[in-house]
């Protein structure tokens, strides 16, 4: 029997958990329509990058407009909602703009799902959402504790979506990623900020505070939690969490990345890579407990593998010359 295709829209599929699943649901046999964020360079981010782009259509947009989320939520099956503003740092100087994106932006993709009868709505949230671990490992039911202008939006996002599950019974998902890394990931995040600095034969790194505790996941993991939720139906209006169900200290994963990359690199504090004391979210260890029950989801990748797999990717110089390792940007 021919599998169906489904119908698939990625928001959000410029970036770097976006790009990465759109190759996962292309070499999956989905047919695959990914959003990326209107420019006048008509340039398409990190699908620029992937290998299958010739079977996606791409299109051009921007999730605060409600019009727009009509247009091209029409005939989906399935909507992956990932555009977001992310940065933590900017949402700090900017925080109208992570109202505008991550709220409103939700709004308009979870009232055009409904308008058009989309099967399927996956909202991406954030482990930032539960702030500083109050018990651990953080399951779904944890208090959410908006210590930054950029988690207080997403809260104010999942809460948008989960009411459109309450008041309008659209079939929505929330999905939880704790902190994923990988190959095209921003230097804003803190792996592929060493990584770049090493790869780029710094002699001394420049990192903010080394004590916070995570809970890193390969991004190919990610994706197949995203891609495993989807196809669940007792997901459908809740709040799911994908990790690895371990913590490690950012200095301690310093450590790891100087030893796969054979670096003896020093490290120098930078004030301004340091978050406001009640903002630094300092302890994030996920329990997966109940992805596992959902889906059987288990993670493939270990820390130390997908790091291997990272370094890789920023080793090549084309990948590393697309990096400005030497500024800071927010």
């Amino acid at each position: 029997m021919t599998k169906t295709r489904k119908r698939l829209l990625v928001t959000g599929a410029d970036g770097f958990i976006g790009s990465h699943l759109v190759e996962a649901l292309v070499a999956r046999g989905d047919q695959v329509t990914a959003l990326a964020q209107y420019n006048s360079f008509n340039h398409w981010g990190w699908l620029e990058d992937i290998d299958c782009l010739k079977q996606v259509r791409v299109v051009n947009g921007d999730v605060r407009d409600p019009h727009f989320c009509r247009q091209i939520t029409k005939d989906q099956d399935v909507v992956f909602h990932l555009a977001a503003l992310i940065a933590i740092p900017y949402s700090y100087a900017a925080p109208d703009s992570y109202v505008d994106v991550n709220v409103r932006g939700t709004l308009n993709i979870c009232q055009a799902a409904r308008d058009n009868g989309v099967g399927r709505v996956l909202h991406t949230s954030t482990s930032e959402v539960y702030g500083t671990a109050q018990y651990v490992p953080i399951n779904e039911a944890h208090p959410l504790q908006p210590q930054s202008p950029y988690s207080a939006s997403k809260i104010g996002a999942d809460a948008m979506a989960m009411s459109f599950y309450n008041a309008f019974n659209l079939p929505v998902t929330i999905v939880r990623p704790f902190n994923t890394y990988g190959p095209r990931q921003s230097a804003r995040a803190v792996i592929p900020t060493i990584i770049s600095q090493i790869a780029a034969d710094k002699k001394k790194i420049m990192l903010g505070d080394l004590s916070p505790t995570r809970d890193f996941s390969f991004v190919k993991d990610t994706c197949r939690g995203f891609m495993q939720l989807s196809d669940c139906d007792d997901a459908i209006g809740k709040a799911v969490n994908i990790g690895s169900n371990f913590e490690i200290s950012i200095g301690d994963t310093l450590a790891l990345i100087r030893r796969l990359m054979g670096s003896d690199v020093e490290i120098e504090s930078d004030p301004q890579r340091l978050r406001p004391e009640k903002s630094e979210v300092q302890r994030l260890w996920c329990d997966n407990t109940l992805i596992h029950g959902l889906t059987g989801y288990r993670p493939e990748y270990s820390l130390e593998d997908g790091l291997r797999e990272t370094v890789n990717w920023f080793q090549q110089p084309a990948n590393l010359a697309k990096y400005k390792h030497e500024i800071y940007n927010v």
